[in-house]
Parts: C-alpha cells; structure tokens; sequence
C-alpha cells in the first residue's frame, strides 16, 4: 500500500521543486540569450528586449560563415584530436595507476599516496612545466597538450575509490586460479567499471575541448590552433573591427557572430553528456565514497 505523505514532506518537495527550477532557469536563460542572439539579424539587435523572447526574424547567417571558414575546419579537427586522443591517452595511464593504488597490499603505498598528493597540492609554475615540453621537442605538436595534463590526481583518487568498492572476493578467486593483476585488470576490472570509466572520461573530455592557455602557448602554427584558440581570435578581430584575417566574417553582426562561435562550441559536450547521464550519477556517487 503506497504510503500517504504527510504535510510536511508535500511543502518539503514543493519548496525542492521550486528551487531546483529556479536554478534550471538560471542556468537556461543565459543559454537561451546566446541561442537567440545567434539568430538575430544585425538591425533587430538592438531591439529585441534582451533576447527574452524570440526574435522576430530569424537569420541563420553567422553559424553559415562561422561554419564555412576554412579556419574552422582545421580548428573543429584539431579539436577533436585533442579530445579524443587527451581522453585515450589520459585514461591509458589513469586506469592503471589507479588500479594499482587501489590495493591496500600495494608495498609502500602510504608513501605513494603522498608522492600523488605532491603534484596535486603544489603547481610546478608556468616556467618549469614549459621549459619541460619545450626540451621534450613538443613545441607545435599537439601533443604537447594532451600529456602535460595526461593524469589528474582527483580523477584517480575517485577511480581508485570505485576500484576499491569492487569485491574483493573477485580479484581474490582470479588470483587463485592464478590470474596475474594484468588480466585481473582487463578481464574484471574494466568490465565492471564503465561508470566510471565514463564519468572520469568526460572530465578529461571537458578539459580538453575547453582547453585554451595550453595551445596559445605551445601551438604557434594557425593549422594547429583548436576551437577555443580560434574563437579568441575571432573575439578579438571583430571586437577590433579587423577582418585581416577573418574577413569572411565582416558582412555578420558582431554580436551575432559572437553568439554563434560560443554555441557552436558548446554544442559537442551539451550533447556527450545526456548521452552518459546514467553512469555519470553512478560513477560520481561509488567514486566519491572513500576507500
């Protein structure tokens, strides 16, 4: 028999609906301006309200230029590049390392988890961390920023406390059928734990599409320069009034042209994560949990 919610528990869950709606309107309505400014023709910009309401002529012509330049192209690849082999690269050597903390039998492993904690408290600095990949020969490469990054300490911390919710009795059966930590690893581990593997791939995936010190920095060559890079070049050349370099942009208004680059960027991730919603809750919520 379905119980009957008391008074308090109904204005309890009123009071949680209105806030976390708040909140989604919060979180939409800057979304929302955006969206419409990029489809606002130039002369109707100033007169449509803020862009709370729909605009009342619609123009497609921003997202046409922005997308037909041939500086997106190579960007938009570059990008892709970066996420998807920083994410391959990133989980190839997280996964093992965390694998391998979260064994309590590991010799030494208090004094690893101090070694681990090192970086993650303590910024090298800017100079230190260039003059390493400039003596490693990485400048101009892309992988000179999918490696410098390539494991985050908070990313394998929560790994490791989902690898340690696993039972123990798994590993423990395959060691004695005489299972190596290899094939343990491969064979149970893994399986058991795309959650996770999800969830930490999207934070490597996120900081790699949004990344835009590291490749102004060590990326000189334009072929080179991701989306984020490419859209603080197309910022500043209309914010200037230049169109030297992007002049297939000079006939678009610029606060539409804006709109359109900033959506456009977003729209890969607004679309990986409804997609991984499910394990992101579960692999959150089992990683976080201290081993």
């Amino acid at each position: 028999m379905k119980r009957i919610k008391s008074g308090e528990e109904l204005r309890f869950q009123l009071a949680t609906n209105l806030f976390l709606g708040l909140v989604l309107f919060i979180v939409i309505l800057p979304l929302w301006r955006v969206l419409m400014l990029s489809v606002t023709p130039f002369r109707y910009v100033d007169r449509s309200f803020g862009l709370l309401i729909n605009p009342s002529v619609w123009t497609f012509e921003a997202y046409s230029q922005f997308l037909s330049h041939p500086a997106f192209l190579h960007a938009f690849r570059n990008s892709l590049v970066i996420t998807f082999g920083g994410v391959a690269i990133s989980l190839f050597m997280t996964v093992p390392m965390a694998y391998a903390y979260s064994i309590r039998t590991l010799p030494g492993r208090k004094l690893l988890n101090a070694f681990a904690m090192i970086p993650f408290l303590f910024n090298p600095g800017l100079i230190p961390s260039y003059l390493v990949v400039t003596g490693l020969g990485l400048q101009d490469n892309l992988l000179a920023v999918m490696l410098p990054p390539a494991v985050g300490v908070a990313n394998m911390f929560i790994m490791r406390n989902f690898f340690q919710e696993i039972p123990q009795d798994l590993k423990e059966a395959a060691r004695v059928d005489g299972a190596g930590e290899f094939f343990i690893l491969m064979r149970i581990i893994i399986p058991l734990s795309m959650p996770i593997l999800l969830t930490i791939g999207l934070f490597y995936a996120v900081g790699h599409w949004n990344e835009f010190f590291t490749p102004l920095l060590y990326l000189n060559s334009a072929k080179l320069q991701p989306l984020p890079v490419l859209l603080r070049n197309i910022l500043m050349a209309v914010n200037m009034n230049e169109y030297i370099e992007y002049d297939a942009f000079s006939s678009s208004s610029v606060q539409s042209l804006k709109a359109a680059s900033i959506f456009i960027t977003m729209v890969p991730m607004m679309m990986a994560y409804p997609w991984i919603q499910k394990h992101f809750v579960k692999g959150s919520l089992a990683g976080g949990i201290k081993g």
